[in-house]
């Protein structure tokens, strides 16, 4: 039997995705410590109360622990951050937030010894993963395109659209600039640009540029492809009806109130499903080739309980990384980045491997 680098495992929020994350390193065998702001008492792990905006207090939740992972709204990753950092503890995020990434990745460069893994949710993560390793098959790579869309099977009103992830993330995703590869260089541009038909399986959408998805990959790739970006998908028509809130209701600048509106507008369902859309370009086996990998993951029954598919998408890209890094797969140490892993790895990890369950 594999001796496991992390045997411990902090899970900082226990909402609508860390209470799978826990459940998913149960599951793997991990020794979990579930950690939230209100009781969650759970039969698969232990859990306790942590005031998550107190730095002491994460620090003292994490003298337990092996590893932390954080499944907290992007403003209150860097504080478990720098608590992990203090304690000598490994550090995983689900975060899109750029500033809270590079954070992370500065703190991973002065303490090797242990290691930082940002962004290890669904985009980014997961679509990252899948995105280079594709690239991986091809000998030389002109572009890689990668969209990802949340939504409901069942759509209505005019948004088409309900709020299964965090609001407060989804609007950060629309109005922060979006990093992007064009002519091999790295460039910003303004997110919700771009826009473009995509059909999948008969189904029509629509997909913009926004910000976060790609992670750190502009960076590993610039130079070496020509083209690189993400954009987010949803049913026709949303994209100008967020226009319309942004710039003709001149709400751009009050995130937090926009953020109300919409999950009141258009609160969680049940009925949910998740695109990818992975296009790489480039020359394979000798001829140009464009390569294709296309998925629709519905929600999916776990031990006897039915997830969202946004909620076991994520966690099992979360999970399948820690069961990488604990098993000497990935690096212990330093900073591990979502292009660095393959695909095939993670399928072959307990909770990877439900991506393979669903295609």
């Amino acid at each position: 039997m594999v001796t496991r680098s992390i045997e411990t495992v902090a899970v900082i929020g226990l909402g609508k995705v860390g209470e799978l994350v826990a459940s998913l390193l149960a599951r793997a065998g991990f020794e979990v410590i579930g950690f939230d702001a209100v009781e969650r008492p759970c039969a698969d792990f232990e859990t306790r109360l942590l005031d998550v905006v107190d730095g002491q207090a994460i620090r003292s939740g994490l003298s337990d622990a092996d590893a932390v992972v954080a499944c907290l709204p992007y403003h209150l990753n860097i504080a478990v951050a720098e608590a992990a950092y203090d304690a000598g503890v490994h550090y995983f995020d689900l975060t899109e937030d750029v500033p809270t990434t590079e954070r992370v990745v500065e703190l991973s460069a002065v303490r090797p010894e242990s290691v930082f893994v940002p962004q290890c949710g669904l985009a980014p993560g997961f679509i990252g993963i899948v995105g280079a390793s594709v690239a991986a098959t091809f000998t030389t790579t002109r572009s890689i395109e990668l969209k990802v869309g949340a939504l409901p099977q069942n759509p209505t009103g005019l948004l088409g659209y309900a709020f299964n992830w965090s609001a407060e993330g989804v609007v950060n995703e629309y109005l922060n600039d979006c990093e992007v590869l064009r002519g091999g260089r790295r460039q910003m541009v303004p997110a919700l640009a771009e826009k473009e038909r995509v059909v999948i399986g008969g189904i029509e959408l629509e997909a913009a540029l926004t910000s976060g998805g790609l992670g750190t990959m502009c960076r590993t790739y610039e130079g070496h492809v020509q083209r690189l970006d993400y954009k987010t998908l949803r049913y026709p028509g949303h994209f100008r009806q967020m226009h319309f809130l942004f710039d003709e209701l001149n709400l751009r600048d009050d995130r937090a109130l926009i953020g109300r509106i919409l999950l009141d507008a258009k609160p969680p369902v049940n009925d949910d499903i998740v695109y990818l859309h992975v296009a790489v370009e480039g020359v394979k086996d000798g001829q140009p080739f464009r390569e294709n990998f296309v998925r629709g993951y519905l929600p999916m029954d776990i031990d006897g309980r039915r997830w969202r598919a946004i909620s076991w998408t994520t966690a099992a890209s979360a999970v399948g990384v820690v069961e990488l890094v604990a098993e000497g797969v990935l690096p212990h140490t330093g900073c591990v980045h979502q292009e660095d892993i393959r695909f095939s790895d993670l399928l072959a990890t307990r909770s990877g491997a439900l991506f393979a369950a669903a295609s």
